[in-house]
């Protein structure tokens, strides 16, 4: 079999096309995309970082699972902070967007704990907070009929008051054994990772409405995206703007986005839906990469320029070094993974071993 594979990729040389160019899209460049030199910030500010990474080994009876987060705060010296957590979840089909969820929380708990307690004026998300609100809940799980019935007032202050003394781990499980509490030996109710996943998407959307009043702090940054709105191509704008745009210093057109109209959240929805994000592209860096920016207020052109000039000072090889380490430290390889395991003298065959 794999020399007919052979034979097919060799037959495929160069399948993938580079990005071709055409007068259309030199016209929209003129004023989607402008060379500017951007300096370094010499406000004194301190600011952080963070991410986070999950990892999974599948056996023949249950998953073993490692999720975490960090935050790196820099305030004239490197400070760390992290939460992380191993456990076993059964096979189900929703596994990844599970254990997303749970990474979410991490990350947000760090964010948090970095604002509140180091009081950082600036924090790094890699990644889109706007992309998370809308899929912040789970669309492939029908939401469970105990969750549905409670998810109210009494509920949402319940999640409140234990977020509010437990700056670590989890909340959520100690809420579906309050749910669950009443519920018979005689009664039928749904899988119980099915409120794990609508529970945890839950304290992720609380977490989020925390963060983001302190939205004039929060920064995403982004390597990759999907988004074609500068350019309406069936390509991502930030690959045509990576190809494209001379490879010298600049920044795109600025937009201004809110969360879809058809995103649904059980707490908060008006907060959500009123918030404006400020979306741009922007290149640190001569010959470097395009990172897409966005920040969860309207902010104006200035504004903008100030943040990139802040971003910049400590920013290596034209990307944010404390977003480079803190995603270095936090990812959880295979090999991690199998080491966890050789600690925790959890030994199973595994179905690939059965062969």
């Amino acid at each position: 079999m794999l020399n007919s594979l052979y034979e097919k990729a060799i037959a495929k040389r160069g399948y993938i096309q580079e990005i071709e160019s055409d007068n259309n899209l030199e016209s929209q460049l003129e004023y989607n995309w402008f060379n500017r030199v951007f300096s370094e910030s010499t406000d004194d500010f301190s600011i952080a970082a963070g991410d986070g990474s999950f990892n999974k080994k599948k056996f023949l009876t249950v998953n073993f699972c490692a999720v975490g987060a960090e935050s790196i705060i820099y305030d004239g010296d490197i400070k760390k902070i992290d939460d992380s957590d191993i456990f076993e979840i059964a096979h189900i089909p929703f596994l990844d967007e599970l254990l997303s969820n749970y990474m979410s929380i991490y990350e947000l708990k760090c964010a948090l704990r970095a604002i509140n307690e180091y009081d950082v004026d600036y924090y790094m998300f890699d990644g889109s907070i706007l992309g998370d609100l809308e899929n912040a809940y789970p669309r492939g799980v029908e939401l469970p009929s105990k969750i549905r019935d409670n998810l109210d007032e009494t509920l949402l202050n319940e999640f409140e008051r234990r977020l509010d003394i437990t700056p670590y781990g989890f909340v959520f499980p100690q809420i579906k054994d309050r749910i669950l509490a009443d519920v018979s030996v005689d009664e039928k109710y749904e899988n119980k990772e099915d409120f794990d996943l609508h529970l945890a998407s839950v304290e992720k959307i609380i977490l989020l409405y925390k963060l983001l009043q302190e939205k004039k702090r929060i920064i995403s940054i982004s390597k990759t995206s999907s988004d074609n709105d500068l350019f309406n191509w069936n390509i991502p704008d930030i690959a045509i703007l990576d190809k494209f745009t001379d490879k010298k210093q600049g920044i795109s057109k600025i937009e201004y986005r809110r969360v879809y109209k058809s995103a649904a959240f059980p707490y908060f929805n008006d907060f959500f839906k009123q918030l404006q994000f400020t979306v741009f592209y922007v290149r640190l860096q001569d010959n470097k990469n395009v990172l897409k920016v966005e920040l969860p207020y309207k902010a104006s052109i200035s504004e903008v320029v100030k943040i990139v000039e802040k971003i910049n000072v400590l920013s290596v090889q034209g990307y944010p070094y404390l977003l480079s380490k803190a995603h270095n430290d936090v990812v959880i390889t295979d090999r991690n993974i199998k080491e966890l395991l050789k600690i925790a003298k959890i030994y199973e065959t595994t179905n690939r071993e059965m062969l």
